[in-house]
């Protein structure tokens, strides 16, 4: 996997069909997201195919440790200690070494750190809810961060997101970004969200659900929950942002 070329050809064309309509009136957003008018394809061009290349270098000492890499010293994160795990695969199960891999989430009580936020649930001073890590030769990551809670969103009179993390996955080239939300095994409001349910595909659905993994769970520390996110072909994970591309 070390020595694959970079890509230099166009990108492969992703199923439409595989992910929820852009016009989804009951996600109320998509409203004014959605396109008005019929999409344009458009030919990549040579810096968007070939870069940029992430390192090891760029990477902080606990960019992918949530639980302290906001805190003050001696101090942690408040809330159910996890460590969430998986691969960055291609559509043939191949792993995809030097992918750059971003999340964020709110914190144990469902607050996000933003100037923006209005929910009453209190700020973690203790957690910022952001990190990254760059898959190994295998493709592999992992990082540790605390459960996020639930919270209201103004869409319906009564609507929650359920526990959710963001997932940025950046390739090697610029039009390689692709974004995601995981969501946990074992939460009812997962098939409540007005999100999830433009998702056509139930076992779409399911990809974005991460199971327990007790095997890999740390005894008296972490609970483990595993992510794959396969980035084309058939069981390609749904991403939010592209439905062409990566």
């Amino acid at each position: 996997m070390k020595n694959l070329p970079p890509e230099t050809t166009p990108f492969f064309a992703r199923d439409r069909g595989w992910h929820p309509p852009a016009f989804t009136p009951g996600y109320k957003t998509s409203v004014l997201r959605s396109p008005q008018r019929a999409l344009i394809s458009l030919e990549g061009t040579k810096s968007e195919v070939t870069g940029p290349v992430f390192g090891h270098n760029i990477l902080g000492q606990f960019d992918n440790d949530l639980i302290i890499n906001y805190a003050q010293p001696g101090e942690s994160a408040i809330g159910q200690r996890i460590m969430v795990y998986g691969r960055v695969l291609d559509e043939r199960g191949r792993g995809v070494p030097g992918a750059l891999v971003e999340f964020w989430q709110a914190n144990a009580g469902g607050r996000y750190r933003h100037k923006k936020e209005t929910y009453l649930a209190p700020l973690d001073p203790n957690f910022g809810g952001f990190g990254r890590t760059i898959t190994d030769d295998e493709g592999s990551y992992f990082f540790r961060t605390v459960k996020p809670g639930p919270y209201p969103w103004p869409n319906g009179v009564n609507d929650w997101r359920p526990a959710h993390i963001h997932f940025s996955v950046f390739g090697h080239g610029f039009a390689q970004r692709l974004i995601t939300q995981m969501y946990f095994e074992g939460d009812p409001l997962i098939w409540l969200c007005p999100i999830v349910k433009t998702i056509p595909d139930e076992e779409a659905i399911k990809q974005l659900i991460a199971p327990l993994d007790m095997n890999a769970t740390i005894p008296h520390d972490l609970r483990a929950y595993k992510f794959d996110i396969i980035l084309r072909g058939r069981r390609s994970t749904l991403f939010e942002n592209r439905l062409e591309g990566n």
